[in-house]
């Protein structure tokens, strides 16, 4: 359309979480299927299908705009590399991984990552649930094998940790006595740059051990009319909408 232009804004972080990963019964418990898992995924791919090549790509379950944010380097699509790590693990055939569960707005792109992960062995059976449904499933921990979050951006990275990886987090399946110790720690630190220290060894550390596939932090991808000046989309980082409304302004006829 002459005159119309796309203006995005990333409300949320899209991910996929491993809950079985505490279970050292499960093939999850091994860092090398959780890596295999994260090669798998073709994030450009995704997302160029899903709002363009608008979004994104992200290693992190921390929003990019985040106060603390340590920016890991995404994981590679290598699905020859995924299904070398798997065998490696002894599982050179894949392996059945159970319910794939989502919030029923995102069962698209759960769709899509089901379908790489099937590509180099891991076969899995899609769950969507109504959101309700699924956060509160979610913080009952009733939700196991593959688990695809959406979180919004508010916050800094010390809450997102807090909610989703700390042992007492709302959203947490499990944790690890390391790293929950370093949360507690950067929580009673008042020197700003050694928080930071702190945190963005936690964030290290959680890549460095694939606890989680990072997807991205999704666009919401909006029209604006020619005769806008300034639409407000994005004077709010990480606002869905327009905002504030008195900064929105229209061009002179």
């Amino acid at each position: 359309m002459p005159g119309f232009s796309l203006k995005p804004v990333y409300p949320s972080t899209h991910w996929l979480s491993f809950p079985d990963q505490w279970d050292p019964k499960s093939p999850w418990h091994d860092r090398r299927v959780r890596l295999a898992a994260n090669h798998a995924i073709d994030r450009a791919a995704i997302d160029q299908a899903r709002t363009g090549g608008l979004s994104r790509i992200t290693g992190s379950i921390v929003a990019g705009t985040s106060d603390f944010f340590w920016p890991p380097p995404p994981y590679a699509f290598e699905p020859g590399r995924a299904k070398k790590l798997l065998a490696e693990a002894g599982y050179p055939s894949g392996f059945d991984a159970g319910e794939y569960f989502c919030d029923m707005t995102s069962a698209d792109a759960a769709e899509t990552v089901m379908g790489y992960l099937q590509a180099v062995g891991i076969r899995a059976r899609l769950r969507p649930l109504e959101r309700a449904a699924f956060n509160k499933s979610l913080a009952d921990r009733g939700l196991r094998n593959l688990v695809q979050i959406i979180a919004g951006v508010s916050g800094n990275a010390a809450t997102r940790l807090e909610a989703y990886l700390a042992s007492s987090g709302t959203f947490a399946a499990g944790g690890a006595p390391d790293l929950d110790g370093l949360l507690r720690e950067q929580g009673t630190e008042l020197d700003r740059a050694r928080r930071e220290a702190i945190l963005h060894r936690v964030q290290q550390q959680i890549h460095e051990r694939a606890m989680f596939a990072p997807l991205y932090d999704l666009a919401f991808v909006n029209g604006v009319a020619p005769r806008v000046e300034e639409s407000g989309l994005g004077l709010i980082a990480g606002y869905a909408f327009s905002a504030p409304y008195e900064d929105v302004k229209l061009k002179a006829r």
